[in-house]
């Protein structure tokens, strides 16, 4: 049985998803409920990150804050929690000290056998799914609630690498050395985000984002091997099952970090997101499929000041809809990675309301 909420008031996001003419751009951004707010920061002094992750009145308020400091500015909220807890999930060990580090990585591909066979996404992540369900009866339709996992590849170099790499040696080595395994559990990984997110569309989640950070550590050639069947894998998975659920559809977005906008939106998602080093004129003409664009003003431009922020918001602006015929349609306005923990929390305002003035349709 369907869970029962109260209706949507801000729609934008969902509209821009489906490729819809919007009166301005939606915007969000990624990290929003994060290091950077005071109140978030306050939350932090007596818990732990991943227990606020696994405890759902805390991921709760932790995906409120900003809605509650932006109303009427935020036209998404993206639930609290984290991309490694389905490694977590897969029984590996992940401690945040102060970035994410894993106590035993995979080494060889034998070492594989050490992971759940099969998980239980219900057992194992049901408190994301209770933080969701939470979250959307807290928020009572203001805006829409997004629903997130990462992307097989960058979960899988961070189960080799043990942690964030610069280089990602190890990971891309398997690749190279070991292709049939590593390929074999990329799809294994891909299994559980797919169920993963199906759960999280029936606890509430009205948009679901992939988050394929690393992508642009592989070569065009090696993304389309390795990260791409997953990443189509994922994206039919979950269509097909909420059909065979009876689930309405929720539009799907990838976010493969510099990787071919071209090759990312043969994945099969709705919306594809751009970083800031990619200019949305040239993604869009190297398009063969008709996609939602998202992004991508560079994070560090909220450290320049607000003449600085109103001057590239604007640019941003006038590039994402000139690629629309000079309208703003079928594009979510936010930035080209996660907003950083330094930013002043009134120059994100400033952001937001910058978003407002410059993609409003006349």
């Amino acid at each position: 049985m369907a869970l029962a909420f109260q209706p949507l008031k801000n729609d934008l996001l969902l509209r821009a998803a489906r490729g819809e003419e919007t009166d301005r751009a939606p915007v969000w951004v990624m990290r929003q409920a994060g290091r950077y707010l005071p109140e978030f920061r306050k939350v932090r002094e007596d818990h732990g990150f991943f227990e606020i992750c696994q405890t759902p009145a805390l991921a709760t308020e932790i995906t409120i804050q900003p809605i509650r400091r932006y109303t009427g500015l935020l036209d998404a909220a993206i639930i609290f929690s984290d991309i490694l807890v389905i490694p977590q999930a897969l029984g590996m060990e992940v401690l945040m000290n102060p970035g994410p580090t894993f106590t035993e990585p995979l080494d060889t591909p034998a070492d594989v056998a050490k992971l759940s066979e099969k998980v239980d996404v219900d057992k194992e992540l049901g408190y994301v799914f209770e933080a969701i369900t939470m979250t959307r009866e807290k928020l009572e339709g203001e805006v829409p609630l997004i629903g997130f996992c990462g992307a097989p590849w960058t979960l899988m170099a961070y189960m080799i690498e043990g942690g964030a790499s610069k280089t990602h040696q190890k990971s891309k080595t398997w690749l190279f050395k070991y292709p049939k395994e590593s390929k074999a559990l990329l799809q294994r990984i891909a299994e559980v985000c797919v169920d993963f997110l199906v759960g999280q569309v029936k606890a509430g989640a009205q948009l679901l984002q992939v988050f394929d950070s690393n992508a642009g550590d592989l070569s065009p050639h090696d993304f389309e091997a390795f990260s791409v069947p997953t990443l189509r894998y994922i994206s039919a998975g979950v269509r097909d099952a909420l059909t065979v659920a009876g689930v309405p559809h929720v539009p799907l977005t990838l976010f493969a970090k510099g990787a071919s906008p071209a090759i990312a939106a043969r994945c099969g998602y709705d919306t594809i997101g751009l970083d800031w080093a990619q200019d949305p004129l040239d993604a869009a003409k190297s398009l063969d499929v008709d996609v939602c664009l998202q992004g991508n003003l560079d994070p560090i431009v909220l450290f320049g000041g607000r003449d600085a922020i109103e001057r590239e918001v604007k640019r941003m602006c006038e590039a994402f809809r000139s690629v629309r015929g000079g309208v703003t349609k079928g594009w979510i306005a936010n930035l080209g990675h996660g907003i950083m923990p330094g930013v002043d929390p009134e120059d994100l305002k400033w952001f937001f309301q910058c978003v407002h003035k410059y993609s409003a349709n006349a």
